[in-house]
């Protein structure tokens, strides 16, 4: 299991200011997940992974696997990075453009403290590759790869030294969209046959919704929530997390009464009162935010026997093959909705909007 606790990092910028990178980062990944560290740029999730990996010293905190510490400041530990045994792929492949398939994959266990004899080498790169699906290309120079197999590649040469833990900071960000998608499933094949412990870092919501079994999403150098990628889908804990990770609408509104269920709330709000479900535990006269998906605001031209039912208009719509996504004007508020193409309600027509108490989750707005 890898135990991160109270993690600070900073570093000097351009203009000498500290910059604070990681504040008070703690989680842990049991052994065999896949855990991801989600968030935009400058959010501080590479400087946390870094840091794991011994790239970074860290001001303060403590990094161990199972029984091993790795840093510690109140103990004043730190081991080098060659000493962790971890693997760790990059963005950029940093593929060896002189070495073919089988070379670039040995490399590792050629430098290591550990000396292997030549059938051990020949044992561990066969074994790995046949775990990419690169066996077949082990004689082929590295650079006459295509960008998915260089990718594999990576991962081989990373995965070649059985590493306790292995760490991915956006190793798919390089490729084309298609490719980008047929290699989350590679990932996520190797990762849960190899039941290797993995952490991943990536600022696309949806690679981190695709492989993880826990998702930290940060912000600022804080982690903001921590949860499984229903969890943080479904129940986003304040208004950051429910924005970045997928397309959401937010209505303010106050808690007018207490509802009739655990966390249940009827929230006045511009377009009307709507029964919603809380995160926290919220008292009437607290001024909160409303988070309902697209594909949770329901759509109709006959008025449904529900509850939270609004009319509206259809103020534009955009076919996308697959799903249509309307604009639905409610008073003086836009709100948007995906819906089944089969929907085809013109322009200025009227229209009935609804969600399900359950689909709307409400957060404090200061949060």
């Amino acid at each position: 299991m890898l135990k991160v606790a109270g993690l600070h990092t900073e570093y000097t910028n351009e203009l000498k200011q500290a910059v604070r990178a990681a504040r008070d980062v703690s989680f842990e990944v049991p052994e065999g997940e896949f855990f991801t560290l989600l968030g935009p740029s400058g959010c501080g999730k590479t400087t946390t992974l870094r840091s794991i990996a011994g790239l970074e010293r860290p001001r303060a905190g403590e990094i161990g696997v199972d029984d091993a510490v790795y840093f510690s400041s109140q103990k004043n530990i730190f081991v080098q990075p060659n000493r962790r045994g971890f693997g760790m792929v990059f963005q950029s492949y940093a593929i060896w453009p002189h070495m073919n398939v089988f070379g670039n994959t040995a490399f590792p266990l050629q430098v290591g403290k550990r000396r292997y004899s030549r059938d051990e080498i020949d044992q561990k790169v066969t074994r790995v590759l046949k775990a990419v699906q690169l066996d077949q290309f082990r004689d082929r120079e590295a650079t006459k790869l295509s960008g998915g197999q260089q990718q594999r590649l990576a991962l081989a040469r990373a995965l070649v030294m059985e590493p306790k833990l292995l760490l991915l900071d956006e190793p798919l960000s390089n490729l084309d969209a298609k490719l980008r998608d047929a290699m989350r499933f590679e990932l996520k094949r190797l990762q849960r046959e190899l039941r290797i412990t993995t952490v991943y870092v990536t600022h696309d919501q949806s690679e981190a919704l695709a492989l993880s079994h826990k998702i930290a999403v940060m912000n600022e150098g804080r982690i903001q929530q921590i949860g499984t990628p229903r969890e943080i889908y479904d129940r986003p804990i304040n208004k950051f997390v429910a924005d970045f990770v997928g397309t959401t609408n937010f209505i303010e509104g106050t808690v007018d009464a207490k509802g009739a269920g655990e966390n249940a709330y009827v929230v006045q709000t511009e377009i009307g009162p709507i029964q919603s479900i809380a995160v926290d535990e919220l008292r009437v006269g607290d001024r909160v935010v409303l988070s309902i998906r697209l594909e949770d605001l329901e759509l109709s031209e006959h008025k449904p026997e529900r509850v939270n039912v609004l009319r509206g208009t259809v103020h534009q719509k955009v076919f996308l093959g697959d799903n249509l996504e309307f604009q639905v004007k409610i008073g003086e508020r836009v709100l948007q909705a995906r819906v089944h193409p089969s929907l085809r309600t013109p322009v200025g027509e009227p229209i009935w909007a609804w969600v399900q108490p359950e689909k709307s989750v409400v957060v404090r707005a200061d949060r």
